[in-house]
C-alpha cells in the first residue's frame, strides 16, 4: 500500500472549510461530539469503528459519558493526510445521523 503525502498547510486550511466542527489542535484534526447519553455516544463510536476499520485508518479518541473526542492524524506520514480528511467527513456523516 502506498502511503499518502502529508497535506500542506494550505491544503489543510482548504480541507477545514469542508469539515464542519473540526479544528487543528497539536497539529492534528480535532473534534468534540456531545450526545444525549452514554449509549448514544457508544453507539456513535461503534459506527465510527466499523468505518475506520474498513478504511484501515483508525482514530485516536476519548470518551467520557456522553462526550466523544476524536483526533485524526496519519502517524505513518507524520501529519494530516487525505485519509484523515476522508475519515473526518465520514465521521461527520455518522454524527448527523445520531
Amino acid at each position: 500500500m502506498t502511503l499518502p503525502n502529508p497535506l500542506t498547510p494550505t491544503e489543510i486550511d482548504h480541507a477545514l472549510t469542508q469539515l464542519k466542527g473540526w479544528k487543528i489542535k497539536d497539529e492534528k484534526l480535532h473534534r468534540e461530539f456531545e450526545f444525549k447519553s452514554f449509549v448514544e455516544a457508544f453507539g456513535f463510536m461503534s459506527s465510527v469503528a466499523l468505518v475506520a476499520e474498513s478504511m484501515g485508518h483508525h482514530p485516536e479518541w476519548f470518551n467520557v459519558y456522553n462526550r466523544v473526542i476524536i483526533v485524526l492524524t496519519t502517524h505513518d506520514v507524520g501529519g494530516i493526510s487525505v485519509m484523515d480528511v476522508e475519515l473526518a467527513l465520514k465521521v461527520n456523516e455518522l454524527a448527523s445521523q445520531e
